[in-house]
């Protein structure tokens, strides 16, 4: 008897130091992907601040060539055609 009574608690330690190890891993890949999420999370924020800048820019660079494209530039059908036509 005393000797199963031993393979038991062996078998029992072996289980729970298993287990530990298992649970340990587990809360390291957490604190990983955590820390992936919070990175990727500030990376989209940058990036939507970039999107709205070059929103901006683009709006002023249209109003812009709408105003030089009225000023002085034609559209094609109102130019005439060249003199070797």
């Amino acid at each position: 008897m005393v000797n199963a009574t031993a393979v038991n608690k062996t078998e029992k330690g072996d289980a729970e130091h298993g287990l530990a190890a298992r649970l340990d891993e587990l809360e390291t890949r957490i604190a990983f992907q955590d820390d992936l999420i919070n990175t990727l999370s500030e990376q989209v924020s940058r990036q939507e601040l970039d999107i709205r800048e070059l929103w901006e820019a683009k709006k002023q660079l249209n109003t812009q060539l709408k105003e030089v494209s009225s000023s002085n530039i034609r559209r094609e059908e109102e130019e005439a055609p060249p003199p070797h036509y």
